[in-house]
């Protein structure tokens, strides 16, 4: 994970403001929320490695499963998961098996990440605050 900095972080907006503004840009929230906070991902690349620029948020007046909260922007970074090619050989999450749930764990988390994402998440930076300020 790699901090970018940024002139959205710690500024305030709706939810539903945000949402509009970003979707169009190419971002999502996909399962990365919960009732007080969140992510708005940026899917960069699928090389093997998912690469994001990953926007979090926190809910500061209201919650996001109902009505249009306010949200703070937090500090914006790259992350990249690495995942295992193949089948899950473990197939259980919980008390589902892989017949149900094909998605297996990063087997990096935290996967390195190349110089040449740093430029991507400038650009991308650079659209967000032109969009957002």
């Amino acid at each position: 994970m790699i901090p970018i900095k940024s002139n959205i972080e710690g500024k305030d907006f709706s939810f539903k403001a945000l949402e509009d503004t970003l979707k169009p840009l190419g971002y999502s929230i996909g399962g990365n929320w919960d009732y007080d906070k969140g992510f708005f991902d940026y899917k960069i690349d699928d090389d093997g490695t998912y690469h994001f620029f990953r926007i979090p948020f926190q809910a500061i007046d209201g919650q996001l499963d109902g009505g249009n909260p306010r949200i703070r922007i937090g500090t914006p970074f790259l992350l990249a998961h690495e995942y295992e090619d193949g089948v899950d050989e473990e197939g259980k999450v919980g008390n589902v098996t892989a017949s149900v749930n094909q998605f297996q764990s990063p087997e990096n988390k935290d996967a390195p990440i190349d110089s040449e994402y740093l430029k991507v998440a400038d650009e991308l930076v650079a659209k967000l605050e032109a969009a957002l300020l």
